[in-house]
């Protein structure tokens, strides 16, 4: 009996002792995990061609930072499927195509458009020079594309943000009808919105029922 006892504790301790063996070389594993991640690297320049340029302009990081981070801004912000269809050709305008480069490599590149008929556009290639694919889009770009632009070097005509009611801490942006977009755009935006309350609910309701389950087995267990 007492063989048979001792045996089964040697099995007991045999088991936990590699269970908890298995726990840390996973928690080890988990905290050596983000600790090797190396960092994305920051883009360190960027060059803008046009044939309205005659030589491509080249904006870098550490020489000029307060432009490059205008010029970053212009286009670091264009990710998902876009915010608007493909505008006619004809309403486009002058294209300047911006590309991002990360120690001297072209990473990402993009397609501005300052003049088009209804405010700026942005159009992300589908294909990227670092080889990803995140898919062709077009965007609504920033009203302050055009000076952004003409700061770099471009020959685009100043322009001014017109406000209706000007004073200090009042006024309204005047938008063109055009920017707003057709109503397919305003079809796609309330379905990608709609999508994402129907996701936030079912990520509550997942919540709450754990929590609710957590608390019927506690309860139980305190009887």
């Amino acid at each position: 009996m007492a063989g048979k006892v001792k045996r089964r504790l040697i099995g007991v301790v045999t088991l936990m002792a590699a269970l908890s063996g298995w726990l840390g070389a996973g928690s080890s594993a988990a905290q050596a995990g983000p600790a090797q991640a190396k960092p994305a690297a920051k883009p360190t320049s960027i060059v803008i061609t046009s044939k309205d340029l005659p030589n491509p302009v080249v904006i870098r990081a550490d020489t000029q930072p307060d432009l490059f981070a205008a010029v970053f801004d212009q286009v670091s912000w264009l990710k998902g499927d876009g915010q608007t269809t493909a505008p006619k050709a004809a309403d486009l305008g002058p294209k300047y195509t911006v590309v991002v480069h990360v120690n001297e490599v072209a990473t990402r590149t993009y397609d501005l458009y300052p003049l088009a008929k209804g405010g700026p556009r942005a159009f992300r290639p589908a294909k990227q020079p670092d080889k990803s694919k995140p898919g062709a889009a077009w965007f609504f770009g920033r009203l302050t594309m055009g000076e952004t632009l003409r700061a770099a070097g471009a020959p685009l005509p100043e322009q001014a943000v017109t406000l209706h009611g000007g004073g200090i801490g009042g006024g309204e942006r005047v938008i063109p009808d055009e920017a707003i977009g057709t109503e397919e755009d305003v079809d796609r935006l309330l379905n990608e919105l709609q999508r994402l309350m129907l996701l936030n609910g079912a990520v509550l309701l997942s919540i709450t029922v754990g929590l609710a389950g957590i608390a019927l087995l506690v309860r139980r267990r305190t009887r």
